[in-house]
């Protein structure tokens, strides 16, 4: 979750790859309009590592087209999320715009290159609530102390992808801004965080007229 300072930086070997996924790979619900799917899959509710692939679907069914990467995910591992928790959310989320304080990678996904002037904001009392928005320090229209200044973050928002978990109707205190982001080492509280050159290949690969979406799950 990108409010609490996030990240995650595994070595670990990604590879294109044009051969047909294996039988369950990815689930039935990417029957639907969805053309590209990055799944995320950890081997326990409570893990805090997980594995991320992402996947594309042609004329013969899915096939993978980056992966497998290991992602560090929430420090209480994958399940319910909320305000008081660091679980990443499971279930499946659209993935319709993308951040950075550094330029555009090249990803096709809307992108706003932010400063300390944008936030991501996670007062509950606030109609922003789990929105963007952008005001100088000092001078926004919710409680500052709970929300993120974006540009503050570092290293860990050079390029991020926002996550839709409660944005279609937004629930206040069902969780907040959640982010595939470079990593820093470290579970997260709540986000998926990859290595920074790992991301930067999903984001050129993402396409919004493919409708991609994440996958967020626990094996088994």
């Amino acid at each position: 979750m990108g409010r609490r300072l996030l990240g995650a930086t595994l070595a670990a070997a990604a590879l294109l790859a044009t051969a047909a996924s294996p039988a369950g790979a990815v689930p039935p619900s990417f029957r639907g309009k969805a053309g590209q799917v990055v799944t995320v899959v950890a081997d326990s509710a409570s893990a805090t590592t997980a594995v991320l692939t992402a996947w594309q679907r042609t004329g013969n069914g899915w096939t993978r087209a980056y992966g497998p990467v290991s992602a560090f995910v929430g420090k209480d591992g994958i399940g319910w999320a909320g305000e008081s928790t660091s679980h990443t959310p499971a279930g499946v989320w659209t993935l319709t715009e993308a951040f950075g304080i550094k330029p555009s990678n090249g990803t096709r996904l809307p992108y706003r290159q932010v400063t300390t002037s944008d936030w991501w904001v996670s007062d509950v009392k606030s109609p922003y609530y789990n929105k963007h928005f952008s005001c100088a320090p000092g001078t926004c229209l919710f409680n500052e102390a709970a929300g993120e200044d974006l540009g503050k973050a570092g290293p860990v928002y050079g390029h991020a992808v926002v996550l839709d978990y409660n944005r279609s109707p937004v629930v206040p205190g069902a969780g907040s801004a959640f982010f595939l982001h470079v990593s820093n080492g470290k579970p997260t509280a709540g986000c998926v965080a990859i290595p920074g050159a790992d991301l930067d290949a999903v984001m050129r690969w993402l396409d919004p007229a493919r409708h991609p979406v994440v996958d967020i799950s626990v094996s088994g």
